[in-house]
């Protein structure tokens, strides 16, 4: 199976896109909806959390790890590749911070995620080593991963809201807007509607899943032993309605949810 988790919904997106691409594989999720948000939360809680998923998963049959959640893929990764050895591991910065290298033009690219992912400065350095003429306009917004966790997708608060957070950026004259977390292509419309045609938005979530189709193309004997078919297993820590009310209306299909006892 092709593990994913994240902190809660967002990671979803992730799922979508490689159901949409490895649609012959079996995808286990866990979606930590009772410690989410992650974004507001000290590195070293983050990094307990993101051990504690990846040994849910593998527990599972999990041979593949895919971290869809931007403040651990910010934060922890060192870690959980030295703790976990010989797991293939995943993470949405480095994909998405080459597909904003690759289209931005005017060198000048936005950022948006939370504060955690932001003030991390991961991106800031993948881009200073990578071409020290591109500047990077990062602006935190804590305040959209719970408006998402709530449904409100196009409510008029959230279309207010993420033009206020856009605006700085766009100030700075950018023309590559990175998504910096993984709920966000749940209001991907929103954004793009509010960024302008001249802003170039990088989805994190087919970032990351094109990076899975590659890698496994490349390890044909890693391939032949993921389980095939199957309905994607979702699991969450905390089981609400609006959870799987969300999660059946993005995956565009029923869902079954799994509640996890720790």
């Amino acid at each position: 199976m092709i593990g994913v988790f994240d902190s809660g919904l967002g990671g979803l997106t992730v799922v979508r896109e490689l159901i949409q691409k490895l649609s012959q594989f079996k995808i286990l999720y866990f979606g930590d909806t009772a410690r989410t948000p992650y974004g507001t939360k000290s590195a070293e809680t983050v990094t307990k959390y993101a051990i504690e998923n990846t040994e849910f998963l593998l527990e599972r049959g999990a041979k593949i790890i895919v971290v869809a959640c931007h403040t651990v893929s910010s934060t922890a990764i060192p870690v959980l590749k030295e703790r976990f050895k010989g797991i293939p591991f995943f993470e949405v910065v480095t994909p998405s911070f080459k597909k904003a290298l690759r289209l931005t033009k005017k060198k000048i690219i936005g950022l948006i995620g939370t504060r955690t992912t932001v003030e991390s400065g991961i991106y800031q350095r993948l881009f200073a080593e990578a071409d020290p003429e591109i500047k990077l306009i990062a602006n935190p917004a804590p305040l959209l991963v719970p408006l998402i966790e709530e449904g409100w997708l196009n409510k008029p608060e959230t279309r207010k809201i993420v033009k206020k957070y856009l605006i700085p950026l766009k100030m700075k004259g950018i023309d590559t807007l990175i998504l910096g977390c993984t709920h966000y292509p749940l209001i991907k419309k929103v954004i793009a509607d509010k960024a302008g045609k001249r802003i170039k938005l990088v989805d994190p979530s087919e970032e990351v899943a094109e990076e899975v189709c590659h890698y496994l193309e490349e390890n044909a004997e890693l391939k032949k032993e993921l389980e095939r078919d199957g309905e994607p297993e979702i699991w969450v820590s905390d089981l609400t309605p609006n959870f799987e009310k969300l999660a059946a209306l993005f995956l565009k299909r029923k869902v079954t949810l799994h509640k996890v006892s720790w």
